[in-house]
């Protein structure tokens, strides 16, 4: 028998290997297992059992399994099949993205000894034993030295030992992701488990003074944990106000005892409300017209203006599809969007919920993808990587913020689209799909008008709280008053701050541009330091004291003084959030300030620390990018502020308008949602621009009739599909002649528009430079189908080109 398997690699197809006889009865789709391709030992998934020997190559084979673990079922594997065929990319590129790293050890990993490690040889095996004790010596192995020195391929069950007991961690991840999660724990000695005991243990210290911090200790312990026999060590220490050394003192009187355990690192014991949500007219009336879509529609869009309660619709909807035993998945475009809603999940359904993002560490993936596996959760509150999880029964996918870009992967494969991946997973799972948002995309709500998808509307806010009155306020009028164009707060600005603040309401200020400052200048000469790696100026970020390239990464420290000319006279341009932040500060010096965008929530719990300090009233004034525009619920916020509209929509891109309708619209909709109609005030310097229109009649409508006409002009979704085809080298004239050729081709074969190849604004990034093709396509699967396979048959005949085949090709389908 013979078994295809994906390896973690951009390969044309799946390799064939043998499986020997001893592992036949283990081996099927989905399982893990062990295995040599060029000179190296991966971890690949099992795609299909076969009995066709294949032709013209010696199959090899299979060396072991890692572990009997069927960490991939078989929806999974139809899903990445879909995705990599679609998407113009390799099963292996699918199968990096959406296993944990643990799951894909190769020869080239790094074994790593833990300096705190104790190596006990009663817990390890012979082979274990001689690859810790040669860590000992070397600290380091790859695990082709692990090969040679246990004389053996199959190594990965014993390096799996290694970790799970804390004696090695991978070096590519962080030293504590593989360690077990251990609490501390405080049980009463057994002496005292009676009644009696214990009355004579509370008598005895009692009458001792020195005693009377042990006695604390113990009425706490008493009133809080004798019941269920255990407390944190931590939580006693706190609630008591002792020290640690009362403690060892109560453990050397045999009072206490206490134990070490492992835990979960996933939140667990959270206390359900069992209360019904209290629906309004309109939201019961949208969730009975959601469900009759649902009988002759598999999707269904729910366009909700701003604060009419769609997350309660999704909850009851959510409870009915839990009833039947089903499990549901529920997206987000932003991990800083989880920290609210999954709060307000957990309300209801306790630790049915778990959540799946980038932020969380290996361990922390395994653990709730087994749990899933499992169906021990069953609904998963995630940004995108979610949909790679391995459903049993998915029943429901929910959708929130379907028009947000961020649901789009850019970098590496597969470039999927989150949303339109999520409704095929759906499409197998034969489960149900709500798209929900106040603005949806162009390409969705024409599907509703094509009656591909169902529509339901949501017209009013919850307990009829009115939309944000919108002003707009000419900056013209700012930069004259002030004679400089460095001026971003206007007098009416700085007046509706004041009195909010006044009122002890919030305030959001929105400024879609991170950093200090887009570039500076210097006045005598003219210079501005660009990136050595990218054809763009470095951003000024002033906490940081840097300069820094937001497409790269490169860091340079501030000029003192120009190194063209000498002079010191340079110039900060512009403004980002960081510069918005600190002259706010200085007009409101009392005010508690902060900043939410990328460089503010680096950590795992960046966002959710800002979010909660917004939400508990300890900041007054929040700056931020497009992460506070989305779907995030304030109750005191009554004050939204857009610094400049014009850098909204002044972009090359078809899309611009819709983008900037979408993005003024949701941070408009942050106004206001409790108890007292809210206050918008949009600074711009086109003040009569058509998005601003839209935005004041709060006409979606309008919007996408005048975009469909221009689309249809000009041949652009959604009445066309767009392949784009980027040809990337580090010297322009070998990218030029690839992109030729490609293009040529194209133009020769395929009977449709071709554009290019062109030069984008940005030509080179990080050392390599650009060059664009662009290919539309009528909505026809097969013509589709036909494009993407003959560009795959030209990407190998580039290959055996001598020049072109150093040329990257990037290809991305469906590009925003």
């Amino acid at each position: 028998m013979f078994a295809e398997i994906i390896l973690p690699l951009a390969l044309e197809k799946n390799y064939t290997y043998f499986i020997p006889d001893d592992l036949l009865p283990s081996i099927k789709p989905g399982t893990r297992v062990e295995v040599p391709f060029r000179n190296k030992t991966y971890t690949g998934i099992v795609a299909k059992i076969h009995d066709n020997k294949p032709e013209g190559y010696q199959t090899k084979p299979i060396l072991s399994l890692p572990d009997h673990l069927h960490v991939v079922n078989k929806m999974q594997l139809d899903f990445w099949e879909w995705m990599a065929n679609y998407y113009v990319c390799s099963m292996g590129d699918v199968m990096n993205a959406a296993l944990p790293a643990p799951y894909k050890l190769s020869s080239e990993t790094i074994l790593v000894l833990d300096s705190e490690a104790n190596i006990d040889a009663a817990q390890l095996n012979d082979a274990a034993f001689i690859v810790a004790e040669a860590l000992t010596i070397k600290k380091e192995l790859s695990l082709q030295e692990i090969q040679k020195i246990l004389h053996q391929k199959s190594v990965q069950p014993i390096v799996k030992i290694l970790i799970e007991k804390g004696i090695a961690y991978v070096k590519e991840e962080l030293k504590e992701v593989y360690k077990p999660k251990i609490e501390k724990y405080i049980s009463l000695h057994k002496k005292y488990v009676d009644e009696n005991s214990l009355k004579e243990l509370f008598d005895k210290l009692e009458g001792k003074e020195q005693s009377s911090k042990q006695l604390h200790a113990l009425m706490i312990y008493y009133q809080d944990a004798f019941d269920i026999g255990r407390i944190k060590r931590n939580m006693l220490l706190r609630k008591a106000a002792i020290s640690s050394s009362v403690l060892k003192t109560m453990f050397k009187n045999e009072i206490f005892i206490e134990t070490d355990e492992t835990v979960s690192r996933l939140q667990t014991g959270i206390n359900v409300d069992a209360n019904t949500i209290d629906l309004s007219h309109a939201q019961a009336d949208a969730l009975n017209s959601i469900e009759k879509e649902f009988s002759d529609k598999n999707v269904v869009l729910l366009q909700g203006i701003t604060g009419s309660g769609k997350t309660e619709i999704y909850i009851e909807l959510i409870k009915k599809h839990i009833a039947t035993g089903k499990q549901i998945l529920y997206l987000l475009p932003e991990i800083a969007l989880t920290a609210q809603i999954v709060n307000r999940l957990k309300k209801h359904f306790g630790n049915l919920v778990g959540v799946y993002h980038s932020k969380f560490n290996q361990n922390e993936r395994i653990e709730i993808w087994q749990k899933v596996l499992n169906s021990q959760y069953k609904i998963i509150l995630g940004a995108r990587s979610s949909l790679f999880l391995p459903f049993q029964d998915l029943g429901l996918v929910i959708i929130d913020e379907e028009h947000d870009y961020s649901y789009k992967q850019q970098d590496p494969n597969p470039r999927y689209h989150a949303r339109d991946a999520a409704i095929y997973l759906a499409h197998l799972h034969h489960a149900k799909t709500l798209l929900g948002t106040a603005t949806p995309s162009v390409e969705s709500y024409y599907n509703t008008q094509t009656n591909k998808y169902g529509i339901v509307k949501l017209t009013e806010r919850y307990a009829n709280i009115a939309l944000p009155e919108i002003q707009i306020i000419p900056l013209q009028e700012t930069f004259k008053k002030h004679k400089s164009n460095q001026h971003f707060f206007s007098d009416e600005l700085i007046k509706a701050i004041k009195n909010a603040l006044e009122k002890k309401e919030q305030v959001i200020i929105f400024q879609n541009r991170r950093g200090f400052a887009p570039y500076i200048i210097c006045e005598s000469c003219g210079w501005v330091p660009q990136c050595v790696n990218c054809d763009v100026k470095l951003v000024y970020h002033k906490y940081a004291d840097e300069l820094r390239c937001h497409y790269c990464g490169y860091k340079h420290k501030t000029f003192p003084a120009c190194p063209a000319c000498g002079s010191t006279r340079i110039l900060i341009q512009g403004s980002g959030t960081e510069k918005i932040e600190d002259e706010l500060q200085l007009l409101f010096p009392e005010n508690k300030i902060a900043r939410l965008d990328l460089d503010s929530v680096r950590t795992k719990h960046g966002h959710e620390k800002i979010i909660t300090a917004f939400e508990d009233g300890e900041i007054d004034i929040l700056v931020g990018t497009q992460m506070i525009t989305k779907g995030l619920d304030f109750d005191n916020v009554n004050l939204v502020g857009i610094i400049n509209a014009d850098q909204i929509w002044n972009f090359a891109d078809f899309r611009s308008n819709e983008r900037a309708y979408q993005m003024i619209t949701q941070v408009s909709g942050r106004a206001g949602r409790k108890n007292k109609r809210g206050l918008v005030l949009i600074q711009a310097l086109q003040t009569k621009h058509p998005v601003l229109q839209y935005v004041m009649e709060n006409n979606y409508e309008l919007l996408f009739e005048n975009e469909l006409l221009q689309r249809q002009q000009f041949l652009y979704p959604p009445f066309v599909r767009i392949i784009q085809i980027i040809i990337k080298h580090k010297e322009f004239e070998l990218a030029a002649k690839a992109a030729n050729y490609l293009a040529g081709a194209l133009k020769n074969k395929l009977n449709k528009k071709i554009l290019g190849p062109t030069v984008p604004p940005i030509a080179r990034i990080k050392n390599k430079y650009h060059l664009e093709v662009l290919i539309k396509m009528e909505n026809e699967t097969s013509e589709i189908s036909r494009t993407k396979k003959y560009i795959k048959q030209l990407l190998g005949e580039m290959q055996q080109h001598a020049e072109h085949k150093k040329a990257d090709v990037v290809i991305d389908i469906d590009p925003l």
